[in-house]
C-alpha cells in the first residue's frame, strides 16, 4: 500500500508540472523554446504568473525528492533508504540521475519563467556579436541560482 501511495504522489506532481508547462505554452502561443524566451523580452513570465511559478517550484522540489519532500525512501526506518542495496558505481549512477534531474528542472524554470538567456534589465551597450557569446553564460548563471536553491 505504501508504494502505491508514493507512486500516486509522484504522478500528481508530474501532472501539475505538465499542466503549468502547457499553460505557459498556451500563453506564449508556441512550443518553441526560443519563442518562449523571446516572448519574455518585455516582462518575464514569473511576474504575471507568480502563483504558477510558486506552484511549479514546489512541485519541482517534490518531483526531485528535495527536502521537505524527501520522505520517499523512509530513511528513518531503513538507515539510508533505498541506498543500502547499492554500492559504488550503481550508487553513483543513482545520484548522478537525481542531480541531472535537478539541473533539468532548474533550466526549465529558467526558460519558462525567468527569461532564459536574456540579459536582465536589457543592457544595450553590448553589440550583437558579444550578446550572442554572452547567452550561454547568462543561461548558466540564472540556472545556477535555481540549482543552488534546490540543493
Amino acid at each position: 500500500m505504501g508504494s502505491l501511495r508514493t507512486t500516486a504522489q509522484l504522478i500528481s506532481y508530474e501532472l501539475i508540472i505538465g499542466l503549468i508547462i502547457l499553460m505557459t505554452v498556451v500563453i506564449v502561443g508556441s512550443f518553441n523554446i526560443n519563442d518562449i524566451i523571446i516572448f519574455q523580452e518585455s516582462i518575464i513570465l514569473a511576474i504575471p504568473l507568480f502563483p504558477l511559478f510558486i506552484i511549479f517550484y514546489i512541485s519541482a522540489l517534490a518531483e526531485t525528492n528535495r527536502p521537505p519532500f524527501d520522505l520517499v525512501e523512509s530513511e528513518s526506518e531503513l538507515v539510508s533508504g533505498a541506498f543500502t542495496e547499492y554500492s559504488s558505481f550503481a550508487f553513483a549512477l543513482i545520484f548522478l540521475g537525481e542531480y541531472c534531474a535537478i539541473i533539468l528542472i532548474s533550466t526549465l524554470i529558467n526558460i519558462l519563467f525567468i527569461g532564459g538567456y536574456l540579459i536582465p534589465f536589457q543592457l544595450y551597450f553590448f553589440n550583437n556579436l558579444s550578446y550572442i557569446f554572452l547567452q550561454p553564460i547568462v543561461l548558466g548563471i540564472k540556472t545556477s541560482i535555481f540549482l543552488f536553491g534546490f540543493i
